[in-house]
């Protein structure tokens, strides 16, 4: 009769370290637990590929290696001073002729790092047919690292390796963003001043031992700052700072980070939804006969020209309808009317702009002699 052990509970990794593991060397630090009355222990090796070994009688057709669970814990010194483990936990039905099992983690790019777990002789006879539990606890791994598994027992039975790809939790977790280093961005709260040209920001949940710092940028590929950074101290108790601006674009967002290399950050967009600001500046050349417009953030939207009437609806002006993705649109041939206007779609919106309406009807041929006077007048209507 095969007689099952009791599972250990698996708890968390509670042992203190002076600092954060660097990746390559975090999975070197290996803590072992084995099922009760299962003698262990654990020692570098590097794996070789024997030849595999047919399961002895008993065990046909059914695998050394019943089960491997993967799972991440911390492991934390202070608040904000954890880092992220992974524990290995595997049930074994133990039988001759094994007498050890592999446990082998690799990440991209860094060599492959093995440990062997060793049973002792006297043990293994005594459990030979039980189902035991290794669990091989604390092997450090960074927040969205993707890391390579394998198990295998010692000698190898053929069918019965375990490899599987494991991926740890991103810092978009909400206890990784509070208490890993590499994870904190700190949160930013703000204010609109007024008279709407000026925000106030507010920062928490920092790192405690590091200064911060604010900037306003344009979102895009990358975003771009508007100006010089800001900076918090850490011995500030109030931790807010006021940051101008000239337009509340869409695009524009406040963003922090704490002011150490390669610090992770956050960004904050305050108004994201106020598209409506991007269909100003539209301008007419005369003296080119050119209409354009240059969006002031990266956004894909279709503009056209078109005729207003009576009903209040604007008509679109047949072949004059452009796609930008956050060029500049120039509509070339265009003579100044004041019930010739510019739409702008974007996903299920559209709004109007009429750079002529405070004109008054003008001819449609504009002699040269006279172009840079209406040039001068166009210039101070400005859509």
């Amino acid at each position: 009769m095969v007689f099952l052990s009791v599972l250990l509970a698996l708890t968390l990794c509670s042992e203190l370290h002076s600092a954060l593991l660097r990746q390559g060397d975090a999975l070197d630090r290996w803590d072992l637990r084995c099922s009760q009355g299962l003698q262990c222990k654990a020692r570098p090796h590097n794996p070789v590929s024997p030849p595999c070994r047919s399961p002895p009688d008993g065990v046909q057709g059914s695998p050394a290696i019943r089960n491997v669970s993967l799972f991440t814990t911390l492991r934390c010194q202070g608040r904000q001073r954890c880092s992220l483990q992974l524990t290995v936990s595997t049930s074994l039905l133990l039988s001759e002729p094994v007498h050890a099992l592999s446990i082998c983690i690799q990440s991209p790019g860094l060599m492959q790092r093995c440990k062997q777990v060793s049973f002792s002789k006297s043990s293994r006879r005594r459990m030979e047919g039980s189902l035991v539990v290794v669990d091989s606890e604390c092997v450090g791994i960074s927040p969205g690292q993707e890391v390579r598994v394998k198990v295998h027992t010692v000698p190898g039975l053929c069918g019965g390796g375990w490899t599987r790809t494991f991926q740890a939790p991103e810092c978009s977790s909400g206890d990784l963003r509070k208490h890993v280093p590499q994870c904190i961005t700190g949160t930013i709260d703000y204010e609109l001043s007024p008279e709407g040209r000026r925000l106030t920001v507010a920062v928490s949940d920092m790192l405690d031992d590091q200064d911060y710092r604010l900037r306003l940028c344009l979102e895009g590929f990358v975003c771009s700052g508007t100006g010089a950074d800001a900076l918090i101290k850490k011995e500030e108790v109030v931790k807010n700072i006021s940051l101008p601006f000239s337009r509340p674009l869409p695009c524009l967002c406040i963003e922090g980070w704490s002011a150490v290399m390669d610090a992770p950050r956050v960004r904050v967009c305050p108004f994201k939804d106020r598209l409506a600001e991007l269909w100003f500046g539209v301008n007419f050349d005369p003296l080119e006969e050119e209409l354009s417009w240059q969006p002031a953030c990266p956004v894909e939207v279709v503009v056209s020209l078109c005729r207003t009437g009576g009903r209040g609806a604007c008509d679109d002006v047949p072949h004059a309808s452009q796609t930008t993705r956050g060029s500049k649109v120039t509509f070339t041939k265009v003579d100044p009317h004041p019930q010739l206007c510019v739409k702008f779609f974007t996903g299920s919106q559209s709004w109007t702009r009429c750079p002529f309406a405070g004109l008054a009807k003008v001819p449609n041929h504009i002699p040269k002699h006279l172009k840079p006077t209406l040039h001068n007048a166009l210039r101070r209507t400005r859509a």
